[in-house]
């Protein structure tokens, strides 16, 4: 059967549509069985339309791969389709999947010495969420595992992969803009850090 590029466009945006996790240009093209380089053009062209920003819904390269997802803006709306609370971390979970997604690969000690509380919990806890994964053990005695950052993690976040995480100096000038941001508390009014 002769698909023309109007129906392939209309296949991968279905196929990104129905999947339950984003999928890559290669997945796509065996899917479709075309090569590679046909799939990307038709991805890009569906990038560029739904950039647009007409609907609620754009399409984003997360995880390796591509997926529909909606607009931030609409989150109180959508809240009210999912009655459910949206996930939110601790501020341990916070403080773990950081210093994991920074330093990985890396051992419990590792996390533990940097947060300087036990972190067992916290880490059980991302694993069973699939956040995290084992990669392995470290070659030192005792053979601790060594933790990582899951798809699942770069999919929650909106990253295409880890390169896509904020460097060391944008936290710094995000602090900066947000503690200019914030209200005075009373009585700091005209006071001076000299």
């Amino acid at each position: 059967m002769f698909l023309t590029m109007a129906d392939l466009k209309q296949i991968v945006e279905a196929y990104i549509f129905a999947a339950e996790t984003p999928l890559s240009l290669d997945r796509l093209a065996i899917l479709l069985e075309k090569p590679r380089g046909d799939v990307r053009v038709i991805v890009e062209q569906l990038l560029q339309q739904y950039a647009q920003g007409e609907s609620g819904f754009y399409l984003a390269e997360v995880a390796g791969g591509y997926q529909f997802r909606t607009d931030a803006e609409l989150a109180p709306w959508l809240r009210k389709l999912n009655k459910e609370r949206p996930f939110r971390f601790s501020q341990a979970a916070l403080e773990a999947l950081a210093i994991i997604a920074y330093r990985q690969p890396v051992t419990r000690a590792e996390i533990e010495y940097l947060r300087g509380v036990d972190s067992g919990g916290v880490i059980k806890s991302l694993l069973e969420k699939n956040l995290l994964r084992i990669l392995g053990k470290k070659d030192i005695p005792g053979r601790p595992l060594m933790y990582g950052t899951s798809r699942q993690f770069l999919e929650l976040f909106g990253l295409k992969d880890l390169q896509d995480l904020p460097t060391l100096k944008e936290f710094s000038a995000l602090d900066s803009d947000i503690a200019e941001a914030l209200p005075l508390e009373p009585g700091q009014e005209g006071e001076t850090n000299a």
